[in-house]
């Protein structure tokens, strides 16, 4: 069953969090992961989105999620995010 990670991020330092970027297609797709969309301004339909960043990730199960999450390679790199961003990663399944 696929499963969806939800990024939202507030990004206060681009140079940094670009460290991060660079390198993290390339080690998704090590873990069977695929970007499905990255939106700066997303269209509210109700509430607030008070977030400079939101994105969303396919995984084909909850177990590729967690060995991509906890791999050294995405943790290496997630240290730079951690340092130029503040974030909510949640998983939910699909369907």
């Amino acid at each position: 069953m696929p499963v969806y990670l939800i990024a939202q991020l507030n990004i206060h330092d681009r140079e940094t969090y670009a460290k991060y970027v660079a390198p993290f297609v390339e080690i998704l797709g090590h873990y069977g992961g695929t970007l499905r969309s990255v939106e700066e301004q997303p269209e509210v339909l109700e509430g607030e989105c008070p977030f400079t960043r939101t994105v969303l990730l396919e995984f084909p199960s909850a177990e590729a999620a967690h060995a991509w999450y906890d791999s050294p390679e995405y943790q290496a790199i997630a240290a730079h995010r951690k340092a130029a961003s503040t974030a909510n990663l949640v998983l939910i399944r699909g369907r």
